[in-house]
């Protein structure tokens, strides 16, 4: 049967961070193959039209969602989903209201200091009144993209009064990932937790931890673009991301598990997630972001985990797949 693997399309030129989803495309295709379904990938462009006619034509049974971002902008995201409902096509993965809400990073994060789910405080240009400005070192982030777009060791400054801050954000505005925001920066421990559905409910995956291998001191412990993307630099050959933890390390293991649900239950997520945190020096973890629909590429996160779970690519689709609507 017709599976639709629905992306965005990648342009000639683009970056590594596009570039990737081509290898998630052909890791899921091959997935659902040795699942028995016929897998066809279906790309989305601005050209909307294109992959609507595209997606009448397949009449799949369901879409596989893959969509990160459109024309290389991420806050395009839940166009993906939108288009799958429009045509009354199912779906896997998050929905298009989860969708929007967890990559609205700023809109997240007010959702998740609602629900009482420490988030570090923030400022952007639109938001905070100067009476709530909290004085000390800042991280200036994308408001809608991920996987580290835009951030390097210039982004993290520090701020005496919000005015400097508001400043900086506005030179940033037009720079790749913009518009940004800035976020207290938790110097600390970083983590990731990988949910996956197993029918009745969300399985929390083996967590990981990035380590910081070999930095020296003052070099901030930042997973920024260059240690995402660019595989020859010193900041992605030194932050392995571990399985291995300490007994003490059990209370904390035991606290992320629980906020990583958390999350999962206010944003409604389905299929598959993952909750990256900043653990501060006296052992509070901070939510960073709720990944719907993270990247399932050999060599990212999610399948790593899994891995340690003892499940592989095509466990994954299937159980990604069973949690269909």
């Amino acid at each position: 049967m017709n599976v639709a693997v629905l992306h965005g399309a990648v342009a000639d030129g683009s970056g590594m961070d596009e570039q990737d989803v081509l290898v998630e495309v052909e890791t899921v295709c091959q997935a659902l193959a040795a699942l028995g379904h016929r897998p066809v990938p279906v790309p989305l462009s601005l050209s909307l039209g294109a992959a609507v006619e595209s997606l009448r034509r397949l009449r799949p049974r369901f879409a596989f969602n893959l969509v990160e971002s459109v024309a290389g902008k991420g806050n395009l995201i839940s166009l993906g989903p939108l288009i799958l409902d429009f045509l009354n096509i199912p779906f896997t993965g998050a929905s298009a209201d989860a969708t929007y809400l967890t990559s609205n990073k700023l809109l997240a994060k007010r959702i998740m200091t609602l629900e009482g789910i420490d988030t570090p405080p923030w400022l952007s240009v639109e938001e905070n009144p100067s009476g709530l400005f909290t004085p000390g070192r800042y991280i200036l982030k994308s408001a809608w993209e991920h996987a580290s777009i835009g951030i390097d060791e210039e982004s993290v400054l520090h701020a005496e009064g919000d005015a400097a801050l508001r400043k900086a954000l506005r030179i940033r505005r037009d720079m790749p990932g913009g518009p940004f925001f800035a976020e207290i920066y938790v110097d600390g421990r970083e983590f990731n937790i990988s949910l996956l559905a197993d029918g009745t409910g969300p399985r929390v995956l083996p967590p990981a931890e990035i380590l910081f291998d070999g930095f020296p001191p003052g070099k901030l412990r930042l997973v920024d673009y260059r240690a995402k993307w660019e595989t020859d630099s010193f900041e992605y050959r030194k932050t392995p991301r571990s399985f291995c933890f300490r007994e003490e390390d059990a209370e904390l293991l035991g606290s992320l598990k629980k906020n990583a649900l958390q999350c999962w239950e206010v944003f409604r997520l389905r299929g598959y997630g993952r909750v990256d945190f900043r653990v501060d020096e006296k052992g509070r973890p901070w939510v960073l972001e709720v990944n719907t629909n993270p990247c399932l590429s050999p060599d990212a996160g999610f399948l790593a985990a899994a891995g340690e779970a003892g499940l592989d690519v095509t466990e994954v689709v299937a159980r990604i797949c069973a949690d269909l609507p």
